[in-house]
């Protein structure tokens, strides 16, 4: 584990592998692509998406800066968003829980010449250790602890998940966002859905959710259930889930970046408003000069560069609990890549778990290879094997099972 901060890195483009998440991959990315995609958003729509951001929330550690005029933003950019589905808006659908939970946690980093980007999803049974954070009333804070990542939300909020998150990575985070799943809602319906690949029907009856074999877009609470969906998922693992939230990332970002989406005004207006109306931003993303920088930054690279992975594990017991254990050798490799800003190759399988294949009908892929457009090709940081992942431009498919109580 480390706990300094070194100065942020770029990384580069990687290879094929598994499907971030909504933000569903990418809150983050989403807001700050749509915002700023189209100069055809009226005055009134940005002043009306400005004023539905909620107040930010202080992180941990950093210290407030001025908000960069419009533009695209300077170096690296490290973003943390975080999801859950335990807590505010219409949770009856899927049932409402006790504790607060960050069931998704995802790291976004816009490399420093804002050619690639690479977000990193952390299972939420990733048994790490969990930062002393301050209590939300003031008084004390609450213990550090070995537990799952996904309690960090319950144990201090959003500052804590951030905290937790660097600590873990050795990164520094300076922005982060919160969003109950409920907001995939607002942003698939804005976009007229999302079209995923099933190879097999999915049934969980634990949710419960079925979806048929075949191409699928999904709308709405359908797309929450997608994102949610495990039991009825590959071996139905928490890894086979997070393997299918980046399918449906991908779709995300390929279909929010399409002439269809960005030149449509009012797709635009309603994917910034639904995105905007369902974030706890960080108090250095609470304005629109900052996503729009972030926006700036990250609309023009390519598919291809557009890299998802999963923070390595296996499964074991720690703590007393059963959950993911951090393959920290592995973890290492990546994060160094990061923070010295060099390129990434992905050599692990599509998935590892088995919850995705890829698409019988998409062309066959190119040999992996260590070349970017970055860098030259002895920066490449191959990944070790179990280090997993794909592009926005690949096409998976997710295999689905029947399963459940």
């Amino acid at each position: 584990m480390r706990e300094t901060h070194r100065p942020e890195a770029r990384h580069g483009r990687l290879r094929r592998s598994r499907p971030v998440a909504t933000v569903l991959r990418l809150v983050g990315i989403a807001l700050a692509v749509v915002v700023v995609a189209s100069g055809s958003i009226a005055a009134y729509a940005v002043w009306d998406v400005a004023r539905t951001l909620k107040p930010g929330v202080d992180l941990l550690g950093h210290e407030d800066e001025p908000a960069p005029e419009v533009g695209a933003i300077d170096g690296p950019v490290t973003v943390l968003i975080a999801a859950s589905d335990s807590g505010g808006g219409d949770v009856a659908a899927y049932g409402k829980r006790g504790e607060h939970l960050n069931d998704v946690t995802m790291l976004l980093h816009i490399s420093a010449d804002h050619r690639s980007a690479t977000v990193v999803s952390f299972p939420r049974d990733l048994i790490v250790p969990i930062a002393s954070c301050p209590r939300e009333d003031g008084k004390g804070s609450y213990p550090a602890q070995t537990n799952k990542i996904n309690v960090a939300l319950t144990y201090g909020g959003l500052p804590c998940i951030v905290k937790t998150v660097e600590n873990l990575t050795g990164m520094s985070i300076p922005y982060a966002a919160l969003t109950e799943f409920q907001g995939v809602v607002g942003m698939s319906n804005a976009i007229g859905g999302v079209t995923v690949c099933v190879a097999t029907p999915i049934h969980d009856r634990a949710i419960p959710f079925d979806l048929d074999a075949g191409e699928q877009t999904l709308v709405g609470q359908q797309a929450v259930q997608f994102l949610r969906v495990r039991y009825g998922l590959g071996d139905g693992s928490d890894l086979g889930r997070v393997s299918n939230q980046q399918l449906f990332l991908s779709a995300l970002v390929r279909k929010v970046k399409t002439p269809e989406t960005l030149g449509n005004p009012v797709k635009v207006y309603e994917l910034a408003k639904a995105v905007a109306s369902n974030i706890t931003p960080s108090t250095s993303l609470a304005n629109l000069n900052t996503i729009a920088s972030i926006g700036i930054a990250v609309k023009d690279i390519p598919f291809d560069d557009v890299a998802f992975v999963q923070y390595p594990g296996a499964s074991g017991t720690r703590a007393g609990q059963n959950g993911v254990i951090p393959i920290t050798s592995a973890a290492d490799v990546l994060f160094d890549a990061l923070r010295a800003d060099r390129p990434i190759a992905i050599t692990g399988t599509t998935s590892p778990v088995g919850g995705t294949q890829l698409d019988p009908n998409a062309p066959p892929p190119a040999e992996p290879t260590p070349t970017s457009t970055a860098s030259p090709p002895g920066d490449v940081v191959q990944l070790p094997s179990t280090i997993t992942g794909q592009t926005a431009a690949q096409q998976t498919c997710t295999r689905g099972q029947r399963a459940g109580p």
